[in-house]
């Protein structure tokens, strides 16, 4: 039986537990070793590859990403930890507890995942022996129930009683190939009372039989084979009963490049979970047993649908490529718990993580670091249309590519870049690419909410930089946004290149606002070097803002009162013109 094949975490809670997780971590690839921030250095200080900041809270999310856990501290920890999620032992990943030193290996989650696999390869880079409890596992060296990727069990309800009489002394046929079964101590005879089934036949289990089916059926498919995600669900699934073939048995479909942007063909695959795989012709179709996988060309033209059965599962990363991702991720202003859990998620599973410098290492310090197989594409701020392209180039690979904002992606910031960049082009693949703009929260919102809510009523957001729009237009819509009495929120107010425009804008301002007007200077909010001012429109000048600074002017209603310990609550009533009765109440 073969150990999960999604990489481990592994989870310290002092720096005495870095060793032995650095030994573990050796013979698991693509592991990664999180430590408790305060007791643990990041890695650039040769500590831990990503730093986290609750023990509880971060199992917890792992866990929910179906990742296999290995925590080096007290069981009971662990089990306090994750008892809110225990539902379904089918589903749940391997997690397992490790003695600080080394000395004890304890299986506690995911028996049907392969946990006890993992605790003896774990054991063995130890030198100790695991702590596995189950009987059936000690005594034969795998569990029944839970076969190999590549396999799945098609009565496990009939595991248990299967088990039990093995266990009791009798005895089991194979039919079929059962490769890892070669080095388990499973009583096999011919005459075997018993019987362990290998096919992808779609059949029902006998008594006292065990059924697996391998991976090992590719459907490959064109989006002419039906008009909609459903029917061509309904197509596939008629073919395998045509000829008596298991769903489970299925590996994934195939299609070919030019097809990827067929949307149904995508939504087909999620409803039947399986991987869908895109190829550019036969030098991309292995052979990969009984038959070679092959597009539907005019043999297959009335039904667009082909089957290749292979003598073994299947991997389907061996057939031809994934469809891309880049999901376009803002990160928020800075602070990790100003950063969407997605976004965090997403940033965490990429391959490639692209954006201005400063901000992917912002990302990178959020998640407590990237991982050494990650790839970084680090470029200067001023070459957003280069980055969104080469974004695209590499997701038309099938790669998992992150663009990083800061603050919110759709608020001058890389989603418009990246979308036009779509727009632009005519490349199939790049239309074809699985696009997802994830939100954060924008420098004005972040510093609104510590001044109170002088955003609170109508509000409009302006940029102050002439880079990718006149002067001209950025005064005019000054003049009618102050017009209207709106409360305003300034991005990039001034730089070396243009020191005299925030003077000109603050001119434009007050020919319609008071010099009383309250105005909310936040500088790097959410950042260690955070500062926030309350100042009023009369008071302002440029010196007191620079380009990190955002600059919220408040409304003619906006209005600030003092803070208990210090300060003020700055805020825009709901209401406009003469307070509405009872509104105190409310």
């Amino acid at each position: 039986m073969a150990a999960p094949t999604a990489a481990p975490a592994i989870l310290i809670l002092g720096a005495a537990s870095l060793a032995t997780a650095r030994r573990i971590q050796a013979a698991l690839p693509g592991a990664t070793v999180y430590g408790l921030a305060g007791r643990v250095n990041d890695a650039k200080a040769g500590g831990a590859d990503v730093v986290y900041e609750n023990f509880g809270t971060t199992l917890r999310e792992l866990y929910e990403l179906d990742t296999p856990l290995i925590a080096l501290c007290a069981a009971g920890i662990i089990i306090r930890a994750l008892s809110p999620l225990l539902q379904n032992k089918r589903a749940e990943p391997p997690v397992l507890a490790v003695a600080e030193d080394g000395s004890a290996v304890v299986p506690l989650l995911g028996g049907l995942r392969g946990v006890n696999v993992l605790a003896r390869q774990i054991a063995a880079i130890l030198e100790v022996a695991p702590a596995i409890t189950t009987t059936g596992e000690l005594r034969f060296g795998t569990c029944l129930i839970n076969p190999p990727e590549g396999y799945s069990l098609r009565n496990m309800a009939d595991g248990k009683t299967f088990i039990s009489n093995l266990l009791a002394g009798d005895q089991a046929r194979l039919a079929g190939e059962a490769p890892w079964l070669a080095e388990a101590k499973i009583p096999l005879a011919e005459e075997g009372r018993l019987q362990i089934t290998v096919t992808e036949q779609d059949r029902e289990a006998g008594a006292d039989e065990l059924v697996f089916h391998p991976r090992n059926i590719v459907v490959a498919v064109t989006a002419g084979a039906a008009d909609t995600a459903n029917e061509l669900v309904a197509r596939i699934e008629a073919l395998l009963a045509e000829h008596k073939l298991a769903r489970a048995s299925l590996a994934c479909l195939a299609a070919a490049e030019a097809e990827i942007t067929a949307g149904h063909l995508h939504q087909a695959a999620a409803q039947l979970g399986l991987p869908l795989r895109f190829m550019q012709g036969s030098a991309d179709a292995p052979a990969i047993g009984r038959a070679a996988i092959e597009i539907p060309t005019a043999v297959h033209a009335a039904s667009g649908l082909a089957l290749a059965i292979a003598a073994a599962p299947v991997d389907p990363r061996a057939i031809g490529r994934a469809r891309g991702r880049l999901a376009v991720v803002g990160i928020g202003p800075g602070e990790i718990g100003l950063m969407a859990p997605l976004v965090k998620t997403e940033l965490q599973q990429a391959q490639d993580v692209l954006g201005y410098e400063t901000y992917v290492r912002m990302a990178a310090d959020a998640i407590g670091g990237f991982r050494p197989e990650q790839k970084l594409h680090a470029t200067d701020n001023r070459e957003e249309m280069m980055r969104a392209r080469h974004a695209f180039e590499l997701a038309a690979q099938g790669r998992h590519v992150v663009m990083v904002s800061s603050g919110d992606p759709g608020v001058f910031a890389m989603a418009a870049a990246v979308v036009e960049a779509l727009h632009d082009s005519d490349n199939p693949i790049w239309h074809g690419v699985d696009l997802a703009i994830l939100p954060g929260i924008s420098a004005a919102l972040a510093a609104a909410s510590r001044a109170g809510a002088p955003l609170g009523h109508d509000f409009c957001i302006l940029s102050l930089s002439d880079n990718l729009k006149p002067w001209e237009i950025i005064a005019k819509r000054l003049d009618h946004a102050a017009a209207a009495d709106l409360a305003m929120a300034f991005y990039n107010p001034i730089s070396k290149a243009r020191p005299h425009q925030l003077a000109e804008a603050l001119d434009i301002i007050r020919r319609h606002r008071a010099p009383e007007t309250e105005v909310v200077l936040g500088r790097d909010i959410g950042r260690p070097a955070e500062n926030l001012r309350v100042v009023r429109l009369g008071e302002l000048t440029p010196e007191m803002v620079d380009m990190r600074t955002v600059v919220i002017i408040g409304s003619s209603l906006t209005r600030s009162f003092p803070k208990v310990g210090g300060g003020s609550w700055t805020y825009t009533p709901r209401w406009y013109g003469t307070k509405p009765e009872g509104e105190r109440d409310r």
